[in-house]
């Protein structure tokens, strides 16, 4: 059996949905099924079963699939660094940071990597589904590309297709990305998903003509834009989060400039009684601010004390909760001798905590749990900082922060936080009830037996 690429015409065209999608629908005509991801670019990452640092997108993708987690699944991710540089994380761990120019000549390194990755979990699973990245045919980059070029030439993966209706443009994306496409690529088509598409979908019935008839290349569905809220990557899908609710409390996260590990939040933005907002002002109009991670904490601190919102915050008398990063700005001072985020040795915090966090050479990484007032709190460590005096958590009104990320997950600590006005609710229930309505969504849409048929031949 075949393993499919998930090309997109685009950044943000929805690959990373599409791909637990169909491997989903896949893995429900009793195929054994496992997401890929070569390379991620994100500051959004997860501690896998295996202890080790993936992009979040493609843990959330197993986890819909309900396999387990490991580095094989995402074996290069990069993250924000100083000026031009990256941190690069391989096989889970993070090697420090390089320019770009020296990743790109190191890349042929990476290679065998990604290649022993991907053939690990086709080993073990009858079809990998392997997100691209980008756009598929940008021309300047093809030979740096591993997500998408090198999977689908080194493992002859058939090839879908998604291109993003919203941004316009539709016809004119799916032609020019064929057109430059290889002849092997081409060859391992199966076909196109128009996606995003709002409106009554028969206006789009002589799309789907000109697409199949014009341009040779079957349309396997034209979804519909259906706000998931569920599984954020980057800033682009943070962007998408939809509510329509009323609700009497408002919750302000402080939308920092290299803010990570954002899915922190969804428990809070599907929750009916909540209202959220991403702010860069005005924090006063919010019963709760909740500073968030962030993968440059020095110099997202440094952008509070200048945009005025550092003295905002000292003035606020309502409940701060910080989060990882967010947690480590609250303290009186952040020391960090060995340089690991900034240049700075010792940067002066917000003081709502008493001591110093200090960064250590060595991240931290585990899943984790805590007691707090009874509640057992389950979630998940990533992080360079750390604090002699409070070392997971610090609680004393108004402040709340911790290391620990997805603590929001747990319903017992947003009863906790939200207090007696707070009406909760389970979430992972309602995060079971949102995956299935969606995924029954794009099931009436997509033409799956198309899909099986070509990977079975």
């Amino acid at each position: 059996m075949h393993n499919i690429s998930i090309f997109g015409t685009s950044s943000d065209a929805g690959k990373s949905t599409l791909t637990f999608v169909i491997a989903k629908l896949l893995q429900d005509m009793g195929i054994t099924t496992a997401p890929f991801k070569a390379q991620n670019v994100s500051n959004n990452s997860q501690v896998a079963d295996d202890g080790c640092e993936i992009g979040i997108s493609t843990y959330f993708q197993a986890s819909v699939l309900g396999v387990p987690t490991s580095y094989h699944l995402n074996p290069v991710l990069l993250k924000s660094g100083t000026k031009n540089s990256a941190s690069v994380i391989v096989k889970g761990e993070e090697l420090g940071e390089k320019d770009v120019n020296s990743y790109y000549k190191d890349l042929d390194q990476l290679k065998p990597i990604v290649k022993e990755a991907f053939e690990h979990l086709s080993s073990q699973y009858d079809c990998v589904v392997a997100e691209g990245a980008g756009g598929c045919v940008e021309l300047n980059l093809l030979e740096k590309d591993l997500s998408n070029t090198f999977i689908a030439d080194t493992f002859d993966t058939k090839i879908i297709l998604v291109a993003d209706i919203e941004k316009g443009g539709v016809f004119a994306s799916v032609y020019g990305t064929i057109a430059l496409m290889q002849q092997k690529f081409k060859d391992n088509l199966i076909g196109v998903i128009i996606n995003k598409f709002r409106g009554d979908r028969a206006l789009f019935d002589d799309g789907i003509t000109i697409i199949e008839e014009r341009f040779g290349i079957p349309v396997l569905a034209v979804l519909p834009y259906l706000p998931l809220n569920l599984g954020f990557e980057d800033r682009a899908s943070l962007q998408n989060y939809s509510q329509k609710k009323e609700a009497s409390l408002k919750v302000g996260i402080i939308n920092l400039p290299h803010i990570s590990n954002f899915t922190d939040f969804e428990p809070l933005i599907i929750d009916d009684a909540l209202s959220v907002d991403f702010i860069t002002a005005n924090i006063d109009a919010y019963d709760y601010i909740i500073i968030p991670g962030s993968k440059r904490v020095v110099e997202d601190l440094m952008w509070l004390k200048k945009c005025g919102l550092f003295e905002a915050l000292q003035r606020y008398e309502k409940k701060i909760i910080g989060i990882c990063g967010g947690y480590e700005i609250m303290f009186e001072k952040i020391i960090d001798k060995h340089g690991v985020e900034s240049d700075e040795k010792e940067t002066l915090g917000l003081g709502f905590i008493k001591g110093s966090v200090y960064f250590e050479d060595k991240k931290v990484l585990k899943k984790t749990t805590f007691d707090l007032h009874g509640m057992t709190l389950h979630g998940y460590e990533i992080h360079f900082a750390n604090s002699h005096t409070y070392p997971l958590y610090y609680d004393s009104q108004p402040y709340f922060g911790t290391f620990v990320h997805g603590v929001f997950d747990n319903d017992a600590f947003r009863d906790y936080i939200f207090g007696e006005k707070y009406k909760g609710y389970n979430f992972q229930n309602r995060r079971k009830e949102i995956l299935s309505t969606f995924i029954e969504e794009m099931r009436t849409n997509l033409d799956m037996q198309k899909v099986l048929k070509s990977i079975s031949s």
